[in-house]
């Protein structure tokens, strides 16, 4: 099954998680994940002059910056991010959606600081590189949380796209479902055993709450509730299920690629120091739970 486009992906994600922090992305018990990424940003805008401008780059939902507005509720607080679709931000700050970071609308040393978690190396860095130092002010400061290839929040994801996997192509379960429509003539609307005994199945293959067991659960439910309805209407029920999945396939693919960029952290350093952007200093995150670290937290301040 392949995925959708990388932006279509990050906008139904928005839409569809409402604004939770996390959603599918992160791994369970991610609060150690959320706790360490606040600690490391509020100390980075604690030495901000007071009523400085702060930008945030592929925001999302804003958690970054409602993260720093719990501690520097004087800070001028923008997020942008590529995707139109976002969830309401917080009161103190402003998100703008179908920004690109290659592009930024802003104009030149406009901003005290900027940040981006998981956000900058989804972008072409090279361009956004650039983009950064000009609407820095001189002696700015760049903070930036970028994913490890090797790290929890991409293992969770890929056994995401395994479970996927399971329920759509290994098992056929929407196929399944489709193909018991057309019995609906005949009078038969029972839910076939395969799809009735299809969420057991997931949680034995892959756990509770996995997404094997999910979408399992999902056409099961649909079927069960829909056997008095159009089979037109059931069949579109099952299609969505799948573009959801189809979705988060794409969105873990650009989440890979973003890591595998991000882990190449020589080649980071020199198109920011290309840029203009220093390197000062960095650290390795973890979430008190996994052996591996989640991310790596790296500062650059703007020369000249």
């Amino acid at each position: 099954m392949s995925g959708s486009h990388p932006n279509e992906a990050w906008n139904t994600f928005w839409e569809r998680t409402g604004g939770r922090s996390g959603g599918g992305c992160l791994p369970s018990g991610w609060q150690g994940i959320a706790d360490m990424q606040r600690r490391v940003w509020q100390s980075f805008s604690r030495a901000l002059p007071g009523g400085a401008s702060l930008l945030d780059l592929a925001t999302g939902d804003g958690v970054v910056l409602a993260q720093i507005l719990e501690k520097r509720r004087d800070l001028t607080l923008i997020g942008v991010d590529r995707a139109t679709t976002l969830p309401a931000p917080p009161k103190g700050i402003t998100l703008k959606g179908g920004v690109g970071m290659e592009q930024l609308p802003f104009p030149d040393s406009h901003f005290a600081a900027v940040t981006s978690q998981f956000g900058f190396e989804y972008g072409d860095i090279e361009q956004i590189a650039p983009e950064i130092a000009r609407v820095l002010q001189p002696g700015g400061k760049l903070g930036l949380i970028t994913h490890r290839l090797k790290g929890p929040i991409v293992a969770h994801n890929r056994k995401r796209r395994e479970q996927i996997s399971w329920a759509i192509d290994e098992q056929k379960l929407p196929e399944i479902a489709r193909n018991s429509l057309a019995l609906r003539e005949a009078g038969i609307r029972d839910v076939p055993q395969a799809l009735a005994e299809a969420p057991a199945k997931g949680v034995a293959a892959h756990g509770e709450g996995s997404a094997a067991w999910e979408i399992a659960e999902a056409i099961r439910q649909t079927l069960e509730m829909g056997r008095n309805d159009a089979p037109e209407r059931v069949a579109g029920i099952i299609a969505d299920i799948e573009a959801q999945a189809a979705n988060e396939l794409g969105r873990i693919a650009s989440l890979e690629n973003a890591a595998a960029t991000a882990s190449d952290a020589d080649r980071v350093i020199d198109v920011l120091e290309a840029a203009g952007l220093k390197f000062r200093e960095e650290a390795m995150l973890t979430d008190g739970r996994s052996a591996d670290p989640f991310a790596d937290y790296r500062t650059y301040t703007l020369t000249g």
